[in-house]
């Protein structure tokens, strides 16, 4: 019966995947859902941007090793990108009307920073939408007993036709019938388990104190080990694609910029029932933590809950999931189909043609992100590099060309170039210091040097590079 429901759920996502697709006439139709969308399915779009795999499986496994002080990362960094998002960058970026984020890039500095931008925005979502297929994967192995590649091969097939026929219309609808189901579904088993457990106030009593850790000590590496942690999404996803998209669909910048603080406080408070439901499953039943703990609440529901709950808890995780993964796969194809195919060919494709390429890509990136999962399996560390990649690389471009009129190309791609080879160098180093942390010093330094030092060429009295008011 629960095969049949989870069945069930993958046909309905792919049918509104196809009922949506008759929204889709144009590119921006098919990577903004045509600027169109009001509070309530922005925000549900925002909301679950991440809330998938990593919040669920990812962040729970890592609280139970390591407590409150190993998912700073995971929810409360994705929390704070939301707000920061919605502060400082939604409103600008929507009243410049662009279609991906890489077309900031060429608007602020130019083709050629266009071009490199492009190659840090988009190979990055390769591990992330890895992340969330090992947890498809993970949720029919657990259910069917196939083997996890087999799993894996089986999510990357639905995700991606959904994906490829209804495109950002496609995502917003299903994200909101995921939020719905995902908040009550774990609402439901967040009240038996709790009340299994002896209440709420008994769980947490039960829980050392150093797992409620949540501030630093007095140490410098410690310190910074924990800024890097809140950066990871709190900086790094801000110059995602994924992040833009989902906003700049919404059909005002108020909206966009409300729809992240609803989705941030959403985050903040849902997040926590997969965190509150490992601690009742770590009392009632040690012997589910042994092992990969990344299986912990998926066995547990199976093997201790009523046959609804299994329906509700796995057929909501299946949908968010499916929902992310689905815009994490998006994201890179818009990207590489706008801002590296299309001027590449000097922009001689026609908006259909633009569309029909987008879709491509779209199996491309699936291709490469489904060989990636059967190689790596850990769901928090995917994730994690994945927006480091963009942290240490773009960050500095974004925010600066946003709100410094001298920003320029030069500083830029300066910019890129040695925040990434920082990272690398320190990465490779085996350095017991947080590698992300100098990499963003160095990326921000190399861009106010380079601005500085570097004057853009004139044309008919104006700078090259206009600066965004």
């Amino acid at each position: 019966m629960l095969l049949f429901s989870i069945i069930g759920y993958l046909v309905l996502t792919i049918v509104v995947g196809f009922w949506s697709s008759r929204r889709v006439n144009t590119s921006s139709d098919y990577m903004l859902a045509g600027r169109s969308l009001p509070l309530m399915l922005s925000s549900s779009a925002m909301f679950a941007t991440w809330f998938g795999s990593e919040t669920v499986f990812g962040a729970s496994s890592e609280f139970l090793e390591g407590g409150l002080y190993a998912v700073i990362e995971d929810p409360f960094g994705a929390a704070l990108c939301l707000i920061l998002f919605g502060l400082f960058f939604a409103p600008r970026l929507y009243k410049m009307n662009l279609l991906t984020l890489g077309d900031f890039f060429r608007v602020r500095f130019g083709k050629n920073t266009e071009l490199v931008a492009s190659f840090f925005l988009a190979p990055p979502y390769v591990g992330y939408i890895a992340a969330q297929l090992v947890a498809m994967g993970l949720i029919i192995h657990v259910v069917t007993g196939l083997v996890l590649w087999q799993g894996v091969v089986i999510s990357a097939v639905v995700v991606t036709i959904y994906t490829y026929v209804g495109g950002m219309w496609a995502i917003t609808i299903t994200d909101f019938i995921q939020t719905v189901i995902i908040i009550g579904g774990l609402l439901v088993l967040a009240v038996i388990m709790g009340d299994k457990a002896g209440g709420v106030t008994h769980v947490l009593s039960q829980v050392p104190q150093e797992d409620l850790k949540f501030l630093p000590s007095l140490d410098l590496k410690e310190i910074l080990t924990y800024v890097a942690a809140w950066s990871v999404l709190g900086l790094g996803s801000l110059p995602s694609q994924d992040v833009f998209q989902r906003s700049m669909s919404s059909k005002s910048a108020k909206v966009a910029e409300w729809s992240c603080y609803i989705a941030a406080l959403l985050y903040l408070t849902i997040a926590m029932l997969p965190l509150f439901i490992s601690l009742c499953t770590k009392m009632l039943y040690p012997e589910q933590i042994t092992g990969d703990t990344q299986l912990t609440l998926p066995n547990m529901v199976l093997k201790h809950t009523s046959l609804p709950v299994q329906i509700l808890f796995f057929g909501s995780l299946i949908s968010a999931i499916m929902s992310t993964t689905s815009s994490s796969i998006l994201a890179p194809a818009a990207i590489f189909s706008e801002n590296l195919i299309r001027p590449l060919s000097k922009r001689r494709f026609t908006d259909k043609q633009l569309l029909n390429i987008t879709r491509i890509c779209v199996l491309l990136f699936s291709i490469v992100s489904t060989i990636m999962t059967c190689l790596r399996s850990n769901i928090y560390e995917l994730v994690g590099e994945s927006s480091i990649l963009s942290l240490v690389s773009l960050f500095a471009p974004l925010t600066f060309g946003l709100y410094w009129k001298r920003a320029n190309a030069a500083g830029a791609l300066l910019s890129m170039l040695l925040g990434m080879v920082t990272w690398i160098i320190f990465e490779f180093s085996h350095s017991s210091w947080p590698s992300l942390v100098p990499a963003t010093i160095v990326s921000i330094f190399a861009l106010i040097a380079g601005s500085l030092l570097w004057t853009p060429k004139v044309e008919h009295g104006k700078n090259r590079t206009q600066p965004i008011e």
